[in-house]
């Protein structure tokens, strides 16, 4: 069954029966859906209620990656062991999550633990640390904005279940993911896939905003093509949401190459003032435009990517490959995280530029010594053609 599902049955059946109380009586439900999206993830992920006190209290639960459980050869256990990926401070319905996470108890917790996942049951907000080690409030989400609306849907949540269910399952792998700061190119490629797919879902549910039809327009022009049947509309939504996202992950590289040293924080608003190739920039800020990405209610999401982003310890990141090949790096995991069956149909695979290099050469050296073209691919007369770009539809591109 899906997970929300479940969390939201087994919520409802102890409300139901009036027995319980607003708290602890539903640690078990939270714990569920938890390990149920935590054996999903890799490293897999754990639920634990009821933490020993450490010295800041007595957490309602943590977070535990598969390597912290570890087997003693005296079968005794380890010495406690602090949860990798943070503790979690549960209250009622009723109890408004931003308040609890400004009450004294998660600030003891997160100076002890640094990460902490606060919730209510229909809300849910993760308190960790930005760059600087500071304490900040990062992803929320909510499915009600008050306890009495939160009950009246779960008496009926098939449609809730329906709007929310991939959204909110994403967001808690993140936030089961998350860890103070990221390195790795692959980390960074699939939260932002992750981010993309939370915004991909935005916009389909708003299919018939005219904002969505003009950033449509806007692309076909840039592109040549239209977006004909049901293809080319997930194609169309698909290229909207990468657009973004590249856009952004390419402004945030060359914001850092601007100045390698700096401290302040990207601002993916700016991204635009970074992008170079006039296209990119075209379409990049035809799409981004302020009123566009309200409209299409992106705006939040755009911001925890720029929260991820700022999150990166780019000392690390950069070292790991040429600044001038971080794209690349990052395009082919994000595609493959964000849309795989999309990256199998257009063949989206990266090349190492050294396999690059000689193809170029060996075509070069083919025009100038077989086809007597003295310079070679430099001739005015040679063109390169694209045979992905033969076609003016979508549907009539080849599935290769």
């Amino acid at each position: 069954m899906n997970p929300l599902a479940t969390y939201f049955r087994n919520l409802y059946e102890i409300y139901s029966t009036g027995a319980g109380v607003k708290e602890t009586s539903y640690y078990g439900t939270l714990e569920t859906l938890l390990n149920d999206v935590g054996k999903t993830l890799k490293p897999k992920v754990r639920c634990i209620i009821n933490l020993k006190n450490k010295g800041a209290g007595l957490p309602d639960g943590g977070l535990f990656t598969a390597n912290q459980f570890r087997k003693n050869k005296d079968g005794e256990p380890f010495n406690s062991i602090y949860p990798e990926r943070g503790v979690i401070e549960i209250k009622g319905t009723k109890e408004d999550v931003n308040k609890i996470a400004d009450g004294e108890q998660v600030v003891r917790y997160w100076e002890k633990y640094r990460q902490v996942l606060v919730t209510n049951y229909r809300e849910f907000l993760l308190v960790g640390e930005d760059k600087n080690g500071n304490r900040v409030k990062l992803e929320s989400y909510s499915f009600a904005d008050n306890e009495k609306d939160f009950w009246i849907s779960l008496s009926q949540p098939q449609q809730l279940i329906e709007q929310e269910s991939d959204r909110f399952l994403e967001y808690l792998r993140r936030i089961t993911l998350s860890v103070t700061s990221l390195t790795s190119p692959e980390d960074v490629a699939w939260f932002l896939a992750s981010y993309a797919k939370d915004a991909k879902s935005r916009i389909e549910q708003q299919t018939n905003l005219p904002a969505l039809q003009s950033i449509r327009t806007a692309l076909e022009e840039a592109l040549g093509i239209t977006f004909e049947g049901d293809k080319g509309d997930r194609f169309f939504r698909s290229t909207l949401i990468q657009t973004l996202f590249y856009g952004i992950f390419s402004a945030w590289v060359l914001w850092h190459k601007e100045n390698p040293n700096r401290e302040d924080n990207f601002d993916w608003r700016t991204a635009v003032y970074y992008l170079h190739v006039p296209m990119i920039q075209a379409i990049f800020e035809r799409i981004a435009a302020p009123s566009k990405l309200k409209a299409l209610d992106l705006v939040e999401v755009l911001n925890w990517t720029g929260s991820a982003l700022n999150r990166v310890r780019r000392e690390d990141f950069f070292t790991q490959f040429d600044e001038g090949e971080a794209v690349q790096y990052f395009y082919e995991p994000f595609l493959q995280a964000f849309d795989p069956q999309l990256r199998k149909e257009l063949g989206v695979w990266y090349t190492p530029k050294e396999i690059v290099q000689y193809m170029v050469s060996r075509v070069d050296t083919v025009l100038k010594e077989e086809l007597h073209i003295e310079d070679g691919l430099a001739d005015d007369n040679v063109y390169i053609l694209d045979p992905l770009s033969r076609r003016k539809t979508l549907k009539s591109f080849p599935n290769h």
